[in-house]
C-alpha cells in the first residue's frame, strides 16, 4: 500500500532498521532474505534522498536524518496496532488474548502466580507471558514491545503512564536452626551477620546497600550475592547468613524450607510496587482490566 508514493510496508523495515543497525539481523526478524531487506533499504535510501545507514569501520549507523525518524516512525507502528486491535469492550471469559508483562521473580511469585491459577478457571482464552526484568526494559516499553512492566516506581521511566499495584514491608530470614539467632534480632547482630543480597541486571547498582549506608553510615556485610530473589531463600538454608526479604515472599517460603520470618531491628522504607504501559494503550479495555485485574490478585 502506498501513500503519497512511499510504500507503507517500508515502515516496519525502517523501524526494524533503526532498531537493530543491521541488515542480516533485520531480515531475520522480519522473517526476510537479506537481499530483500537491501533492497527494502535501497528504496528507502531513493525516496528519503538520503544514506539512512552507512558502514563506519564495520558497523551501521543511522545518519543524521535516520535518527530524527526513530521515534516519529516507532509511533506511527504502535497507533496501527492500537488502531487495529482495539475493542470497545473487553469480556475476559471469551477473549484470546496474550499478555506480555515484565516483572521479578518476586512479583511473579507473591501475585503473577495466583493471577495464572485464577485465569486457568475464570479466563482460560488469556495468556500471561512473564519475562524478567533486564536491562534495556525503558526501550521495550517505549516501542509497545511489551503490555505491562512491574517494578518499584524508581526503576520505571516518567514519560509513561503508571499506577500502583501494592506496597510491601521487609522482613528477615534466617535458617531455622541458626543457633546464633533467637525469637528477635538486635541492630548489633543485624550488622554483625553476613547478608545474602540480590542485584539484578548488569547495569543494576545494589540501591538497597547504598540506602543503607546513607541513613545509618554503615556498609552490611556481604555474604553472598544472588541473582534473583527466589535463589535467596535456598541460600541461607544450613547457613548463619541472614537477609532482608519482602514480607510476602518471606512467609512463602517459609511454608516450603526451613526458615524462620522475624521483624527487621530497624524502619525500612516501605516498598511500592507499580504498573507501568505504553500512553497509546491507555484506554486499552483489556489492559484497563488486567491491571484490575492484578490489583484484586494482589490483595488476597
Amino acid at each position: 500500500m502506498r501513500f503519497r508514493r512511499f510504500d507503507l510496508n517500508l515502515l516496519v523495515a525502517l523501524d526494524v532498521l533503526l532498531e537493530e543497525r543491521n541488515v542480516s539481523r533485520a531480515a531475520h526478524r522480519l522473517h526476510l532474505s537479506q537481499s530483500a531487506m537491501s533492497g527494502a533499504l535501497a528504496r528507502l535510501r531513493d525516496y528519503f534522498d538520503d544514506e539512512i545507514m552507512v558502514m563506519v569501520g564495520r558497523a551501521m549507523v543511522p545518519t543524521p536524518l535516520a535518527l530524527a525518524l526513530v521515534e516519529p516512525v516507532r509511533d506511527i507502528l504502535i497507533r496501527v496496532q492500537t488502531t487495529i486491535e482495539a475493542r470497545p469492550t473487553f469480556d475476559p471469559a471469551t477473549a484470546q488474548r496474550v499478555f506480555r508483562v515484565v516483572a521479578s521473580d518476586y512479583v511473579t511469585e507473591v501475585v503473577l502466580a495466583r493471577a495464572i491459577r485464577r485465569l486457568r478457571r475464570e479466563a482460560p482464552g488469556l495468556r500471561l507471558e512473564i519475562s524478567a526484568v533486564a536491562d534495556g526494559i525503558h526501550d521495550r516499553l517505549n516501542r509497545a514491545d511489551v503490555d505491562l512492566v512491574i517494578s518499584p516506581d524508581a526503576y520505571l521511566t516518567s514519560d509513561q503512564p503508571k499506577e500502583v499495584l501494592f506496597e510491601e514491608t521487609h522482613s528477615c530470614v534466617v535458617w531455622r536452626d541458626n543457633p546464633a539467632v533467637g525469637d528477635s534480632l538486635t541492630f548489633e547482630q543485624y550488622l554483625d551477620m553476613a547478608h545474602v543480597v540480590v542485584i539484578i541486571g548488569d547495569k543494576r547498582t545494589p540501591a538497597f546497600e547504598q540506602w543503607f549506608l546513607d541513613r545509618y553510615g554503615y556498609a552490611r556485610k556481604v555474604g553472598a550475592v544472588a541473582p534473583d530473589f527466589s535463589s535467596v531463600a535456598s541460600i541461607l538454608v544450613e547457613t548463619d547468613m541472614i537477609s532482608t526479604m519482602h514480607t510476602r515472599l518471606a512467609r512463602l517460603y517459609a511454608q516450603h524450607l526451613p526458615l524462620r520470618v522475624l521483624p527487621a531491628p530497624i524502619e525500612f522504607p516501605v516498598l511500592t510496587e507499580m504498573m507501568q504501559w505504553h500512553y497509546q494503550f491507555d484506554r486499552d479495555p483489556g489492559l484497563i482490566w488486567l491491571r484490575g485485574y492484578l490489583r484484586e490478585c494482589a490483595g488476597e
